[in-house]
């Protein structure tokens, strides 16, 4: 996609206080702006805040002013029709004013890119009710109930300029501040989640928040309603977005200052008198910690989704003593917060609580590879091969690996976070030597040739067993017998099939003997 410059930016805009932002405005170089043009609406508008950071947008918002999003779509094909081309698919975000959900949404795909379509907006009261009437409103009535000043700004597509019907959102934009359109009360009453938009907009641009904004935010009504009003999944979302984020330290602090930790990390109801309030300061200092130590341990090791996974299991490690009890079973609290807390999938649950376990599990298998400890082995029972010390390492380490697979990177730092309880803030010193300690074990590791040592396919499987054995179904015994030879195998890298069955046979006689 190519790009031209337009000048539609007041004069003054770019200033000495901002000199990362080129001169005027990047838009793309788009066959759409000209299909769109001909179809001969009044007045629409792009979402333009990328456009003015200079950066790639990839979330385009055409705002309508006289027709829903979906007739527009429908137009919009019948112009590709017309140029014979094929129509494109139309799907629609229904409005649910319950969940301050106010606006139905049209969404399309054209040239590549994905495009909301969404009628202006005015909103009316009536007397006792909390859900809007909502009309097509003006330009300027459409800013004003947007959530934050800097998010108002419109590009028009028919004159090339951008326009700021709030009269402060190009300002706020200049000097980083985070800011609502109306007095900030209202702004969120009307829709809870914008005050966790604010803190992702914020975490993300490095801005600050004004502090009326932030008064807002930690208002006992605004907290209730943002608790009571939004879907677990809408929060989920967001958090989401925070967590992937640029910064998500920051996202988390101001979580935790304005006291919405508990409000987005919902504790199940049975349990809210058992977990400390002040708990959340910890599950900060995690976070931070696991933060600081990844950044010197090397965070591209790490593919984007395992960062992700990692910090969830880092932020919610203070948690691992508390469990529910639901229908006889133990529930990690860490597995319903994000489960029904933030409606996140269940393997991410899942995975949450594996690594926690891991973590704990790591600890003595450390000790086994940097020689802190030595492991007790009966010797009667364990043959030779066991007992060298490289095999135990080998067997420990090898058998860790195989069961959090791709994930053992994740898992040795949150180990690290373990070994102590970790402040709010970790001293310099402290981040280098838990970062030095996870670098060292990766560096073992990756000597022995266990990096991807879940990917090793057994030399024999259960059929193969059962057959040697003599055996026609499965049973205790052959899991047994399973284990062992992951174990021989880790000690033995480069064997064939044949040297298994041969050391497998051997062995198995040996236990005959015993037996008789």
């Amino acid at each position: 996609m190519g790009w031209e410059r337009r000048n539609g930016v007041p004069e003054g805009f770019h200033g000495p206080e901002w000199p990362d932002v080129p001169q005027g405005v990047l838009v793309p170089e788009w066959p759409a702006w000209n299909g769109l043009e001909r179809l001969g609406t009044a007045d629409f508008q792009i979402f333009e805040l990328y456009l003015l950071l200079g950066k790639e947008c990839h979330d385009i918002d055409i705002a309508l002013e006289d027709m829903l999003g979906k007739a527009f779509c429908d137009k919009v094909n019948e112009y590709f029709i017309s140029i014979n081309q094929q129509a494109r698919n139309v799907s629609v975000i229904q409005s649910n004013p319950d969940q301050s959900k106010h606006l139905e949404t049209a969404r399309m795909k054209i040239f590549g890119v994905e495009i909301d379509f969404v009628n202006l907006r005015a909103e009316t009261y009536a007397e006792n009710s909390r859900i809007p009437s909502m009309k097509f409103g003006t330009p300027e009535e459409d800013a004003l109930r947007r959530d934050l000043t800097i998010n108002s700004l419109f590009y028009n597509i028919n004159t090339g300029s951008v326009e700021d019907f709030t009269g402060r959102g190009l300002s706020d934009l200049c000097k980083g501040i985070i800011a609502t359109p109306l007095p900030p009360k209202t702004t969120f009453l009307d829709d809870p989640l914008r005050v966790l938009r604010a803190v992702r907009f914020a975490a993300r641009f490095d801005y600050i928040m004004q502090e009326d904004l932030r008064e807002a935010a930690a208002n006992l009504d605004v907290r209730t309603a943002l608790l009571n009003k939004i879907s677990p999944e809408r929060v989920g979302v967001e958090i989401d977005l925070m967590i992937s984020g640029a910064n998500p330290v920051r996202a988390m602090q101001e979580l935790v200052d304005l006291d919405l930790f508990w409000v987005v990390f919902r504790l199940p109801q049975e349990l809210k008198n058992n977990i400390p309030y002040e708990l959340k300061r910890l599950c900060l200092g995690t976070f931070k910690a696991m933060f600081e130590v990844l950044a010197l341990f090397g965070a591209p090791k790490l593919t984007p989704d395992q960062r992700r996974i990692g910090f969830y299991a880092a932020l919610l490690l203070p948690l691992k003593p508390f469990n529910l009890t639901r229908k006889n079973k133990q529930i990690p609290v860490a597995s319903t917060i994000m489960r029904d807390s933030l409606k996140l999938r269940t393997q991410d649950a899942n995975v949450v609580v594996d690594l926690h376990n891991a973590a704990d599990g790591l600890t003595n298998v450390l000790k086994v590879l940097f020689d802190e400890e030595k492991e007790n082995l009966d010797n009667a029972e364990a043959e030779d091969w066991e007992v060298a010390s490289q095999s135990r390492k080998m067997i420990r380490t090898g058998l860790w690996i195989g069961d959090i697979k791709e994930l053992w990177r994740v898992a040795l730092l949150l180990e690290s976070l373990t070994e102590s309880t970790v402040g709010i803030y970790l001293q310099t010193q402290q981040v280098k030597e838990k970062a030095d300690r996870c670098l060292a074990a990766e560096a073992a590791i990756i000597n022995l040739g266990l990096e991807n040592v879940w990917e090793l396919k057994p030399l024999l499987n259960g059929k193969d067993i059962m057959s040697e054995l003599g055996l026609e179904k499965g049973g205790p015994e052959i899991k047994e017998w399973q284990m062992q030879i992951r174990k021989w195998q880790l000690c033995h890298m480069q064997a064939t099939v044949e040297e298994c069955l041969e050391w497998f046979r051997a062995s198995a006689n040996r236990q005959r003997s015993k037996k008789q």
